[in-house]
């Protein structure tokens, strides 16, 4: 089952948990199980179809370049990493 990292900007809705295992074959299964288990999650990650700017999917240490629909094995790691700002 994919292990997921949740960003400290989104432990709010899962109860501060860090690491969260859940089925899914694709980074948009794994968000939809997710909003099962913790709704409102799909709404800061998505936006309509796809990932909302600012957020990055991470499969397994590379970037997701197919979005929601990238592939996600499963004993495979999954990052949603906000964006990064600075001055």
């Amino acid at each position: 089952m994919p292990h997921v990292w949740i960003p400290s900007l989104l432990r709010d809705l899962t109860n501060g948990q860090e690491n969260i295992d859940v089925p899914g074959r694709t980074v948009r299964q794994v968000i939809e199980e997710l909003e099962s288990r913790y709704p409102g999650i799909k709404a800061r990650l998505c936006i309509g179809d796809s990932l909302r700017a600012g957020i990055a999917a991470v499969v397994d240490s590379q970037v997701a370049q197919l979005g929601l629909v990238q592939p996600v094995g499963p004993e495979s790691e999954v990052h949603f990493l906000p964006a990064l700002s600075g001055g």
